[in-house]
């Protein structure tokens, strides 16, 4: 996804080590080997899946124990930083060295884990129109990346080792910052060791007091989006775009909020894929007066932790006079409150698995 792609979430998740007075900490670390398969998500890929991929994931978490209300709403999940080193196994793929924030939620006694993981990654042979002409998965050096990781998670066996295995999804986007971008989906097996750093910390799970249910009245939002992206053709160029968004929300709870809104859309990659179409390919018959706006509806839902909150909305283009991969589309992304009514914002937009834009957002809640 991708999104860059949520280079913003490396520090917002920084929130999970920032200063906590006086509250004891606890700390573990994983190292895990990965092997496995390239998923065949786009045919365009197909020359590229010669052999299997594999590399090491290395985890830093901090335990969560319910000093802050969010940590026991959440379940007591570990906050932490992953380095993943992937090696494609395909000189034209080349290596990936990534760094992400991430989250561990736990299930089943906290035996199960699952890592969601959001981060930027480095390849080292990107596309080349002359050197590497074949690489279409990554048009650039830096790429989004998210991880999720689904383990049985033993800590703390003996002498503060323990043990996880599991299956991993990798994924590796620029979000159409820079044609080409087929990008990549490693699916993988894991097996690594866990240990703990502070073997003599020893805390109990925080039962938080019963608190006040959240009620608000229906809030009204309008946010203002922008960035940089390019059509799937190379080297057409890369433009801006901007997004005005406006719409209204209410509070389900202390953690959950329901939306519905809209969006106009003003891609000016648009106007000029507009533009070659018409010429290069009068089969196709697009005028090239086409108008590239889109107007959009979405329904969306936000999770707050605290001053960061989650959110996912799906929309549909109620005007669309240019055929760009369909009616449907998605955002996925993060908001950070500054105080009770701004927030800034950097989410992904797509369609279905094909990412469009990063879009990085400065918005205001009436």
């Amino acid at each position: 996804m991708k999104h860059l792609l949520y280079l913003v979430v490396l520090l917002c998740v920084c929130f999970g080590f920032a200063q906590d007075g006086n509250i004891p900490k606890k700390y573990t670390l994983d190292v895990s080997q990965f092997y496995g398969s390239i998923l065949l998500h786009n045919p365009d890929i197909s020359h590229l899946i010669t052999n299997h991929p594999g590399g090491v994931i290395i985890g830093f978490n901090r335990k969560r124990f319910g000093h802050k209300d969010w940590e026991a709403d959440l379940g007591y999940p570990d906050t932490g930083f992953s380095f993943v080193y992937q090696d494609m196994n395909n000189p034209t793929l080349g290596k990936h060295f990534g760094l992400y924030a991430h989250y561990n939620f736990y299930f089943f006694k906290r035996n199960l884990q699952f890592r969601v993981a959001q981060g930027v990654s480095y390849n080292t042979n990107p596309y080349d129109r002359t050197e590497n002409f074949r690489n279409n998965a990554y048009g650039t050096h830096l790429l989004s990346s998210t991880m999720l990781m689904f383990n049985y998670h033993r800590e703390n066996i003996v002498a503060g080792l323990g043990f996880k295995a599991g299956i991993s999804l990798l994924h590796h986007s620029n979000a159409n910052f820079k044609a080409p971008n087929t990008s990549t989906n490693t699916m993988a097996f894991n097996f690594g060791l866990t240990y703990d750093l502070n073997q003599a910390v020893v805390q109990d799970y925080l039962v938080p007091e019963p608190k006040e249910r959240i009620k608000e009245p229906i809030r009204y939002n309008i946010v203002l989006r922008g960035g940089v992206n390019e059509s799937d053709v190379i080297n057409m160029g890369q433009y801006g775009f901007a997004i005005v968004s406006a719409y209204a929300d209410k509070r389900l709870g202390n953690r959950s909020a329901i939306q519905l809104g809209t969006d106009i859309f003003f891609s000016n990659f648009l106007k000029e894929l507009i533009r070659y179409q018409s010429i290069s390919f009068p089969e196709i018959d697009v005028a090239p007066d086409t108008d590239y706006k889109r107007v959009g509806v979405f329904v969306g839902h936000e999770l707050f932790v605290n001053k960061l909150s989650v959110v996912a909305q799906l929309g549909y283009y109620v005007y669309y006079p240019f055929d760009f991969e369909g009616r449907v589309y998605n955002r996925i992304g993060l908001k950070r409150y500054f105080g009770d009514r701004v927030f800034g914002a950097v989410t992904l937009k797509s369609h279905g698995a094909k990412a469009e834009a990063i879009e990085f957002g400065i918005g205001i809640r009436l």
